[in-house]
């Protein structure tokens, strides 16, 4: 969350001095409603401590802090927490099912003929993860109509960008569950895979839950790989901020590339598996 901003009207320290009223402005990022509530009680407290400091009797006609809360001024809960859920929602489930649909093949020996036969790593993971994403795209609007019609959640800005991260978004877990179909024997450990390491993630380093700064060191690391927490970004930006391509194009580019690299180890992991 970006920090609180603190304006002050010039001749602010020689009107302190004679001890003369003087409003500051504070602007604060309610984007994250807890966090803003918290800058808000510290604002004040900030305040009063300041008069105390400079010897001044703590008065409401000292120095009179205006504050306004930026993006979400009712402070709604539903407005953080619900685009936090769609990327948790997203991510876990379409990953889930392409995992267990290519652990089942294995299971089931149909993978051996694919493995035989002439069709490249590549063409097949194609093949099976748009299909997924089809699915995933489905249930993208689905629950985006939920928390529209439930919680009242309207756009902020444009929708081109969130239809553009949420398909990126989405193609990415595609690739997760195809990396976690490639690599895991069978159907429970796809699933323990997916439900450690995707839900895991995606619920306690993404800054759903907790802010990101307040990350200790590693996990820090590991949260700039994760793609649920470039997708809050852009979802907490098309409904709360609206700033449009310009505050969400470096959540794109990450959202591309870790997509990329997700399915390009998958690739590589079932061409090692193919007999020719």
């Amino acid at each position: 969350m970006p920090k609180p901003q603190l304006l002050s009207p010039p001749g602010f320290n020689t009107q302190v001095e004679n001890e003369k009223s003087s409003p500051i402005q504070v602007l604060i990022d309610a984007t994250d409603t807890n966090n803003a509530r918290v800058v808000n009680n510290i604002i004040q407290a900030t305040t009063k401590a300041f008069l105390r400091s400079q010897k001044i009797q703590p008065s409401p006609d000292k120095i009179i802090p205006r504050i306004r809360i930026w993006f979400n001024p009712g402070r709604k809960e539903s407005l953080y927490i619900v685009p936090g859920v769609y990327a948790l929602i997203l991510w876990v489930y379409p990953s889930l099912l392409v995992a267990i649909a290519m652990v089942r093949e294995k299971e089931q020996g149909t993978m051996l003929q694919v493995y035989a036969s002439d069709l490249r790593a590549t063409e097949l993971l194609l093949g099976k993860g748009l299909a997924y994403l089809i699915v995933a795209i489905g249930q993208s609007f689905c629950i985006m109509l939920i928390g529209a019609v439930i919680w009242g959640l309207q756009l902020a800005g444009s929708a081109l960008p969130l239809i553009l991260g949420t398909l990126i978004f989405t193609a990415d877990a595609v690739a997760f569950g195809l990396l976690i179909g490639v690599k895991a024997s069978n159907q429970n450990a796809a699933i323990q895979v997916v439900s450690l390491i995707g839900f895991l993630t995606a619920l306690l380093l993404s800054g759903f839950i907790y802010p990101l700064n307040n990350i200790p060191f590693p996990l820090s690391l590991v949260s700039n790989i994760v793609p649920a927490r470039y997708y809050i970004e852009i979802t907490r930006d098309a409904y709360v901020r609206g700033t449009g391509w310009a505050g969400i194009w470096f959540s794109l580019s990450m959202l591309a590339i870790l997509g990329l690299l997700l399915f390009n180890t998958a690739r590589l992991g079932l061409k090692k598996m193919q007999l020719n």
